[in-house]
């Protein structure tokens, strides 16, 4: 525990606010006390925040030791429970989404530095095993890194210095208390098959095996870092408007092929831990050699498919019929229309209107059959299918596209491809703007 302390010690700094994972098993309740114990040194605010997966009737009783052992200490105490899961089907994936998207709510409700989860040695090596076992890539087989970063704030996993039982005999020589999971005993879960039947085995050979996985993931962080830099240069070329252009990937040698698909699909997925495995990988490069129509299914309901010699990596949309009435702000999937007060931009992106000319309320709808629009400088109408193929906007993407009309129906606008003849120029009267952005990937 010694090198997890130290590497504490060296991380924070006077008045740090940090948030710890606190599950109230051994793991999380020992790097609270390590965090206990620089409190009044560091004069550290500390929040606990703790996931009711709701799977396990001992679920409620554990949310209340927490609870009274983080108020007991004087410490915050934030609490989520989730209520259900997607078609009432545990996932593993869907309970780590929504357990940090309320880890990140709490980090920025309080403006904290650090979140700190329990992670130790022997995750890493059970990580890193079933990930070779199963296959990744690179970034993948490195396994769980002590430090992540984003632009709020850091996620740190001091425990990969220590192992298991390191952890269990620092809290029997420190008293502390903790609650027992069974499910971590469940040989049915993978996991746990690697903890109880390799990890016994490798500290046979070395008791300190954990250090020897921590130096080796280390090392490959290093070389993904240096990797990724290259790629990312080479992507701001290649990949525009969430399309990555296939005569210029097709430029490029195999390995890196590869590597910029893999990276636009980290991007893309940044919540997603599988990010992807061999076999998609291998399906996509096809994909990509035959330009065919087939389209690859990806993690976290995400697809890949070829549109007009590009490559397009997305997640994959309903495609009902939807229409609703236009109140400031409208926003689905990844569009977003909403009314502002000005602007200076003359592009399809922007839209002036006299509202004494349409009928108000505006309508948002997906694009009917047979849809006509009089075009602003054209001097007449055109069908949205035509606009649409002649702008090259993807088939599948038109099913969804988010149209404005007024509420006869009178066709007003199609976002970011073309104005109708109610778009004002700055010199004629207008008194509503609205503006379209879509969101990229990059």
């Amino acid at each position: 525990m010694k090198e997890s302390q130290k590497y504490l010690i060296n991380l924070l700094n006077k008045n740090d606010t940090v948030v710890i994972a606190l599950s109230g098993g051994v793991d999380s309740m020992v790097l609270l006390d390590l965090l206990i114990k620089l409190k009044e040194q560091l004069n550290l605010k500390i929040i606990c925040a703790h996931v009711n997966h709701g799977l396990r009737k001992e679920s409620n009783d554990e949310k209340e030791f927490v609870q009274e052992y983080v108020l007991n200490h004087n410490l915050e105490f934030e609490y989520y429970k989730i209520e259900n899961y997607k078609n009432n089907k545990f996932t593993e994936s869907e309970a780590r989404r929504k357990r940090y998207a309320f880890f990140h709510e709490v980090m920025l409700k309080y403006h904290a530095k650090y979140l700190f989860t329990a992670h130790h040695g022997n995750d890493l090596e059970e990580t890193i095993l079933m990930r070779i076992t199963r296959g990744s890539n690179l970034k993948g087989y490195a396994g769980i890194p002590i430090i992540n970063k984003n632009q709020y704030y850091q996620i740190v996993r001091p425990l990969l210095y220590a192992n298991k039982k390191g952890i269990i005999k620092y809290a029997l020589d420190n008293n502390i208390q903790h609650v027992e999971d069974n499910s971590n005993q469940d040989e049915k879960y993978t996991r746990n098959r690697f903890r109880k039947q390799a990890l016994p085995f490798l500290e046979q050979e070395d008791a300190n095996i954990h250090l020897k996985f921590l130096k080796y993931s280390e090392e490959l962080f290093k070389y993904i870092d240096y990797i990724n830099k290259i790629i990312d240069i080479k992507i701001k070329d290649i990949y525009i408007n969430n399309k990555l252009d296939l005569d210029k990937l097709n430029k490029e040698d195999n390995f890196i092929k590869e590597k910029i698909i893999e990276r636009i699909i980290e991007n893309i997925q940044k919540d997603n831990i599988l990010n992807i495995n061999d076999k998609q990988k291998i399906e996509i490069l096809k994909l990509i050699d035959n330009k065919s129509n087939k389209q690859i299914d990806l993690a976290d309901g995400y697809i890949a498919r070829i549109s007009y010699n590009y490559l397009i990596i997305e997640k994959n949309t309903n495609s009902e019929e939807f229409k609703y009435v236009f109140d400031k702000i409208f926003q689905k999937d990844n569009y977003k229309i909403e009314e502002i007060s000005s602007s200076n931009e003359k592009s399809n992106n922007i839209i002036r209107l006299n509202s004494a000319e349409i009928e108000l309320p505006l309508i948002i709808r997906n694009v009917h059959k047979g849809d006509v629009m009089s075009i602003k400088n054209l001097g007449g109408s055109k069908k949205v299918s035509d606009i649409f193929t002649n702008s090259k906007i993807d088939k599948i993407k038109r099913k969804t596209f988010p149209i404005i009309c007024d509420s006869k129906n009178t066709l007003i606008w199609l976002p970011g491809v073309k104005k109708s003849i109610f778009d004002k120029d700055f010199s004629q009267k207008y008194d509503i703007i609205l503006k379209y952005t879509e969101e990229k990937y990059e």
